[in-house]
């Protein structure tokens, strides 16, 4: 993408660095970069586990951030543009929340938020009919919550506590 310094970033943050510009998929190419993403907490030093309060700001600035760049995506692409991935980084990043930070919670809440992301049940679908980069970014951010809701039923189910 030519332009600004400033369109320049709102292309790195909207496509997730270039992974939304995937030809097959791009969506599940940006769930799978923030996946490969989260799996660095707790294991890179410097990077603090899952269950520092240190992630809630960090999702709160990655939403905030995903609406400003998804605005100009859309300014210049149209509505809801596929190259537009960072939904899908900050839905993983709301289905792992204070999840135990494991390779199989990984994979589960990236196969559940896929899931929850393509079947949209309620409140998903409403949440992306909102208009804008609010609604690009709250559907996915909706479903990441139904994951991670599921995947801490898992949890219990399998006797596991967080």
């Amino acid at each position: 993408m030519k332009g600004s310094f400033t369109d320049t970033m709102a292309f790195w943050i909207y496509s997730a660095g270039g992974s939304g510009k995937a030809p097959v998929a791009p969506g599940t190419a940006g769930s799978a970069v923030a996946a490969l993403l989260l799996l660095l907490p707790g294991r890179v030093p410097g990077i603090p586990e899952w269950n520092s309060p240190a992630w809630a700001l960090a999702v709160v600035l990655l939403f905030l951030a995903g609406v400003w760049a998804s605005a100009r995506a859309e300014a210049a692409f149209g509505k809801d543009p596929g190259v537009v991935v960072i939904d899908e980084v900050a839905g993983m990043f709301a289905a792992l929340y204070l999840i135990p930070n494991t390779v199989l919670f990984v994979v589960g809440a990236f196969f559940l938020f896929r899931l929850f992301d393509i079947v949209k049940p309620f409140p998903v679908r409403a949440a992306e009919n909102v208009r804008g980069s609010w609604g690009i970014m709250l559907d996915d951010v909706v479903a990441g919550i139904y994951a991670n809701m599921a995947l801490r039923l898992l949890i219990l189910a399998g006797g596991l506590l967080l």
